[in-house]
């Protein structure tokens, strides 16, 4: 994995990075057309056309890779990974998987697989980065990935670039899954997982460099409510840069903002074993 640095023949370049896919392990430029389908642009609107989410539209025009999540129809066929591509849709890199029976998939490529490698889906298999299995086969400890929540819906979590969650215990009816967040959640042991680390580690990494690149991405720029007028948004007004002015933050239509809590499943508290949360309560203790 590397990252690209340029010389600052701009001011747009100066300080830009990108990834070098060459580096990267990147071995095509031009996807399988068979698992390919056109994106419509939302632009932030909903079906009446009237925007919902702010700050989206434009961009490079993108179409979607179809990702095999899930894998297990595909239990007990040998696969060989044909190509590893870059995907606009997520931040990952993905692999083209070639089976025995014919058939091709794009399935998520962890970190350190190479064309040519065989990579395997069953119940219980030899641990071997890109091989999927039942977390109750999965020794602790191990790095995974592209993990079930629910059986037979397919992975929903630990897919986005560099990351990898781990098992700290099959002790029980589920197994305690650890995920990057630091949060201990009860799985259960059926579920699928895939060995390794999501390929892509270098993301986070990357310097946008310039305002043009982000429009690229079909991001547009957004305006400090401070810096409004108070008719525009609860924020605006004051002289200079003067503070917001109110106890709690809010959107420009009044509501709280900037740290409401926003979940509403709470059935679901009885899986998470140590919150998220619990390492930030320890220091405001201290």
């Amino acid at each position: 994995m590397a990252i690209k640095k340029y010389k600052p023949t701009t001011n747009g370049r100066r300080g830009q990075t990108t990834i070098d896919y060459k580096a990267s392990g990147i071995t095509t430029d031009k996807p399988h057309k068979p698992l390919l389908v056109s994106k419509k642009r939302q632009a932030g609107r909903n079906a009446q056309g009237k925007i919902t989410v702010r700050h989206q539209g434009g961009g490079h025009k993108k179409k979607y890779r179809l990702i095999d999540f899930n894998r297990t129809e595909k239990i007990g066929i040998a696969g060989k990974v044909s190509t590893i591509e870059y995907d606009p849709n997520r931040s990952a890199f993905i692999m083209l998987v070639t089976y025995q029976d014919g058939d091709k998939r794009y399935h998520l490529a962890p970190e350190g697989i190479k064309v040519g490698d065989r990579v395997y889906t069953a119940e219980k298999t030899k641990i071997k980065v890109g091989n999927r299995m039942q977390l109750k086969h999965i020794p602790v400890g191990y790095s995974i990935f592209n993990i079930e929540m629910n059986n037979n819906k397919g992975g929903q979590i630990i897919r986005s670039a560099g990351s990898s969650a781990k098992i700290t215990s099959l002790e029980g009816q589920k197994a305690q899954v650890e995920l990057p967040s630091g949060e201990i959640r009860l799985i259960e042991k059926t579920c699928y997982a895939s060995i390794g680390q999501v390929s892509n580690q270098d993301h986070g990494n990357v310097v946008i460099g310039k305002a043009g690149r982000k429009r690229w991405m079909g991001k547009k720029p957004q305006v400090r409510g401070k810096a409004m007028n108070p008719n525009d948004h609860p924020h605006g007004g004051g002289e200079g840069g003067s503070p917001i002015g109110l106890k709690n933050p809010k959107t420009p239509w009044g509501a709280p903002a900037l740290g409401k809590k926003t979940r509403r499943r709470k059935y679901t508290d009885k899986f998470i074993v140590r919150s998220r949360h619990l390492k930030k309560n320890k220091k405001k203790k201290k």
